[in-house]
């Protein structure tokens, strides 16, 4: 299972960045299962994301927006938000389709989700709007791979502390953040099984 999405912005926050968040250089674990998702998704398997390529150099930007969320103060306006974000990112996705409970029905239920994963990618047909991090960080390109798009070889560096996933389950999990130390990303490739 694979595909590709291109944005002009993403942020992929570190919960260690606080009140001004700053993005990973890569998507995290749970990012991609949401974008596997967006597309198809069901009860019992899911699909794993198993590593990711970096196809365009990464670029930091400065990014304000306007909250008016419920976490600001009441009885205040609306306050700005300043993140570092991603700028005119581009991601090859890879996967494999995992049960996580018995099929229902007894039919083979990680088959039906590739074969509707599949069809539904090559229609662009979606189950809710992919998004980069936040809602508003839409794609420009999601869906198969592109011949022409390879990574970036030159992307070689690790990363500290990375969140890996927010929950301890990947559909209807609790709230059990897993971290991974030393993630490394060589010649444009993160890998999540390292």
């Amino acid at each position: 299972m694979a595909f590709e999405v291109a944005a002009p912005a993403a942020i992929f926050s570190r919960p260690d960045t606080g009140s001004a968040p700053v993005s990973y250089p890569a998507p995290t674990f749970s990012a991609l299962i949401g974008m596997f998702e967006a597309v198809a998704r069901i009860k019992s398997a899911y699909i794993k994301p198993t590593h990711v390529e970096i196809c365009a150099p990464i670029e930091y930007h400065r990014y304000f927006n306007n909250y008016g969320g419920p976490l600001r103060e009441s009885g205040k306006s609306n306050f700005q938000l300043a993140a570092t974000i991603l700028t005119n990112v581009c991601y090859r996705v890879f996967g494999e389709v995992t049960q996580i409970d018995r099929a229902p029905y007894r039919n083979n239920h990680l088959h039906a989700l590739q074969e509707m994963y599949t069809r539904r990618l090559k229609q662009g047909s979606f189950h809710h709007t992919p998004c980069l991090g936040w809602r508003e960080f839409t794609p420009s390109y999601f869906g198969m791979l592109r011949d022409l798009t390879k990574p970036d070889q030159s992307i070689n560096l690790t990363i500290p502390s990375m969140l890996f996933s927010m929950y301890d389950s990947p559909i209807c999990g609790k709230v059990r953040p897993k971290f991974k130390q030393d993630v490394k990303i060589v010649e444009g490739v993160l890998r999540y099984d390292q």
